[in-house]
């Protein structure tokens, strides 16, 4: 009767480990599991400047949605933003990709509009900015471009 009791605890706390380490391999992930959340909006840059696919897109620092897909399109990159569907874009909003930090990962600007028209689903957010080209730019300090 003991070594049963034994058995069912480690069982039990087996399957405590798993769904633990389960939710934690999706938080960090940062998976949808249960379905997809928002509406889609996109934006298009003659670069993107090494944005990928899962980055976050933000808002005064707030995230409100990621990066869902980055295509090419006409040789533009085509960015497609899942948004959170409690938040609405502008059409006047600029997206500008930026970098965390000095050599952090890249993320998603947005800089909301004071327009009274909104960006539907499936939208296009027109006023873009490209990212800056660091090593460009340390190129032309050098070589006396600037």
């Amino acid at each position: 009767m003991r070594r049963v009791d034994l058995e069912v605890v480690v069982g039990l706390f087996l399957l405590v480990g798993i769904f633990a380490l389960a939710y934690i391999s999706v938080r960090l992930g940062q998976m949808q599991v249960f379905g997809l959340t928002g509406y889609t909006v996109y934006a298009e840059f003659p670069t993107v400047g090494g944005l990928k696919e899962g980055a976050s897109v933000e808002i005064a620092g707030v995230k409100v949605g990621r990066v869902e897909d980055i295509s090419l399109v006409e040789y533009d990159a085509r960015v497609t933003l899942r948004i959170d569907s409690g938040v609405e874009l502008q059409e006047d909003t600029i997206a500008s990709i930026r970098t965390k930090g000095l050599i952090g990962e890249k993320y998603m600007r947005l800089s909301p509009g004071a327009s009274d028209e909104i960006i539907p689903a499936g939208g296009k957010i027109h006023e873009t900015e490209p990212p800056i080209d660091i090593e460009e730019l340390i190129g032309s300090f050098i070589f006396g471009k600037f």
